[in-house]
C-alpha cells in the first residue's frame, strides 16, 4: 500500500490533490530502525556465547543507525508517530535489555539477587524513552532532558573491549571493578531518569567558524574510533556524562548563589522612588474623641 501526503492546491477553488510518495522512502527510516534491532539482537546471542568483544561492538554499531535513522527521516520527510513509537521499542532492546545482559555475564550472574540491578537498570531504560516520547515528541530540540539511553547502553556494553587494553590491565587492573561497575548502573539509571541537560551531536558545516569547529571535533572522534575504538567509546562516553553532570551541577549552584553575603548584617535600605503616595482621610474611622470637628468660623465661610 503507497503511502499518500495531501498536496495544497495553488489556486481558490480548486480541490486538493494527493500526491503518491514513493514506498522506498516511506520504508528507508524504518529499515536503519531494523538495522538497530538486528545488531540488539545478535549483541544478546553473542554474548550468550560467551563473546562479549564482539556483543559490545554490536552495541555500538546499534546506535550508529540510531542516530541516522532519525536524520534519514528528517532529510527524507518521512517522520511519523508509527516511527518514532518503533524506535522507542526497539531501543528498550537495543540499550536495556541486551546491556543489561552483558552487565549480568560479565559481573553478576554469580550473586543471587545480581540479576536485580540488571532489573532496575532496564526499568530505567523504558521509563526514560516513554518520558522522552511524552516530554520531547520524541525528538530533542537544543539538548537531552536526562543522560540518552544509548549513551548509557554503550558505556555498559564497551566496558569490557576497555577492560583488555593494555593500559587497563596495568593502571586500572586492580581496583574492585564488580562494585565499581554496579555503582556506574546505578549513577546510569538515575541519570537517564533525571533532567540534567545533555547536549545533542554537534552540528556540521562549512560557513561558520563553530560549524568548521564541530566538523573538526566529529572527524577527529571519527579517526580514533576507527583506529582505537578500545581505547576511545568507553572513556570518551564516560566523560560525556560527568561533563553533563558536573555542568548542571555547576550551573545550578551559581543560579542560587545570593546577591549578597548571607554572613553579612547590615540593614538594606528601602527604595522608595518608584512608592505611590496616597492621601489617605482617618477621621471618618478614627475614634469619636479623636475627630476634629470644624471650627463656626470656618463653616460659615463655607455657607
Amino acid at each position: 500500500m503507497n503511502a499518500e501526503t495531501p498536496e495544497r492546491a495553488s489556486g481558490p477553488g480548486r480541490k486538493e490533490r494527493k500526491v503518491p510518495l514513493q514506498q522506498g522512502i516511506i520504508i528507508l527510516p524504518s529499515a536503519f530502525t531494523l538495522g538497530n534491532l538486528f545488531f540488539g539482537i545478535y549483541a544478546l546471542v553473542t554474548a550468550s556465547q560467551g563473546d562479549l568483544l564482539w556483543a559490545g561492538w554490536y552495541i555500538v554499531f546499534a546506535a550508529v543507525l540510531d542516530m541516522l535513522d532519525g536524520r534519514v527521516a528528517r532529510f527524507t520527510r518521512t517522520g511519523s508517530r508509527f516511527g518514532g513509537e518503533l524506535d522507542s521499542l526497539v531501543d528498550a532492546i537495543s540499550f536495556g535489555v541486551a546491556p543489561a545482559f552483558i552487565l549480568y555475564t560479565l559481573f553478576l550472574a554469580d550473586a543471587p539477587w545480581g540479576w536485580i540491578l540488571s532489573f532496575v537498570y532496564v526499568t530505567a531504560v523504558v521509563v526514560r524513552l516513554a518520558r522522552f516520547n511524552v516530554e520531547q515528541g520524541g525528538e530533542a530540540k537544543t539538548h537531552f532532558h536526562g543522560l540518552p539511553s544509548p549513551t548509557a547502553g554503550m558505556i555498559l556494553a564497551t566496558f569490557y573491549p576497555f577492560s583488555q587494553t593494555a593500559f587497563f590491565r596495568q593502571q586500572l587492573g586492580d581496583l574492585p571493578w564488580p562494585q565499581v561497575m554496579g555503582l556506574v548502573t546505578v549513577v546510569l539509571s538515575v541519570l537517564m531518569l533525571s533532567h540534567v541537560p545533555y547536549a545533542l551531536f554537534p552540528r556540521i558545516g562549512f560557513r561558520t567558524r563553530k560549524g568548521l569547529f564541530n566538523t573538526g571535533v566529529v572527524l577527529a572522534g571519527l579517526f580514533l574510533a576507527l583506529t582505537v575504538p578500545r581505547y576511545y567509546f568507553f572513556p570518551v562516553l564516560m566523560l560525556y556524562t560527568l561533563w553533563g553532570l558536573s555542568k548542571a551541577v555547576l550551573l545550578g549552584f551559581l543560579d542560587r548563589l545570593p546577591d549578597r553575603d548571607p554572613l553579612l548584617d547590615e540593614e538594606e535600605e528601602e527604595d522608595e522612588g518608584a512608592a505611590e503616595v496616597r492621601d489617605v482621610d482617618y477621621r471618618d474611622v478614627a475614634p469619636a474623641r479623636y475627630r476634629e470637628k470644624p471650627s463656626k468660623g470656618k463653616e460659615k465661610s463655607s455657607t
